[in-house]
């Protein structure tokens, strides 16, 4: 029997998706949605999940509940979109996401006895290759799974999956000394298209010296993407200190007088911290 908890929660998605309908509506609908397709969607999708991930890391309710709805509509209007055309229904979405759960947790819903986490790790993977037809015979290869992480992950967490799968089998560099030695190398050849060639190599110049970095972070036993979401942060809060510094607008300072209110922010935070320690 349904509670009424489970009741009220197919009523606010059915609720959610006939406004998300309404909103698709050739006739009456909203011209920014019409306009929409899932391409278009794509960056809204992964600023909705980020967004909803540092909801949760600061653990405050209300965002992560405000959040996850948003995440949720992107689901809903692709869904829509698609169905529009025939492609698919949310219904299908559902249904397979379902499927898979209970293909994939035979210890849950099936017979098979399973003990740690360990256990079920290695299980659902077996499930998993066989789902995608591969045998012990013939595994996929390291660099089938390095071309997925480069096409479905954000492109600094992709860096450090491809540069750990790599050093796993011995792909390495001997000792941290030689990933600075790249490092000087990639930065000399980057200095070299800035002045004498196209964009194009420019910016792969810059990526070579990026993923190198990635490699000295790993190295160092640091997290690359913790360590610039770090710094983004402080520049934000250094930013906020210099505009509330600031009797008029930024952009009639001199650099001079903007790197002086930056020292100053910067002092200031840094003895906010020190007496919060």
């Amino acid at each position: 029997m349904m509670s009424d908890s489970e009741s009220r929660s197919l009523t606010a998605i059915q609720e959610l998706i006939e406004v998300v309908a309404k909103l698709r509506d050739p006739d009456s609908g909203c011209p920014w949605d019409l306009a929409q397709t899932p391409q278009t969607l794509i960056p809204h999708i992964i600023e909705e999940a980020y967004e909803t991930a540092d909801a949760i890391r600061q653990g405050e309710k209300s965002a992560i509940v405000e959040e996850l709805g948003d995440l949720l509509l992107q689901v809903v209007l692709q869904a829509q979109i698609a169905s529009e055309s025939s492609q698919f229904t949310l219904a299908e979405i559902a249904d397979g996401i379902t499927e898979k759960l209970i293909r994939r947790h035979p210890h849950v819903f099936g017979d098979v006895e399973i003990n740690s986490v360990e256990e079920v790790n290695e299980n659902w993977e077996k499930i998993k290759a066989a789902e995608k037809g591969i045998t012990t015979e013939k595994p996929p290869t390291l660099a089938s799974k390095m071309s997925r992480y480069a096409s479905t992950l954000p492109p600094i967490a992709a860096g450090i999956k491809i540069s750990q799968k790599a050093a796993e089998v011995n792909f390495d560099w001997e000792s941290v000394d030689g990933v600075w030695d790249k490092f000087h190398e990639e930065m000399a050849e980057f200095e070299h298209a800035l002045k004498h060639e196209d964009k194009a190599a420019q910016e792969s110049e810059l990526g070579d010296i990026m993923f190198v970095l990635i490699q000295l972070a790993r190295w160092y036993g640091l997290d690359a993407s913790s360590a610039l979401q770090g710094t983004n942060q402080r520049f934000v809060q250094r930013f906020a200190l210099v505009e509330a510094k600031c009797d008029r607008p930024l952009s009639d300072c001199s650099p001079e007088e903007l790197d002086e209110l930056w020292n100053q922010a910067k002092a200031m935070l840094a003895k906010q911290k020190g007496d919060r320690q």
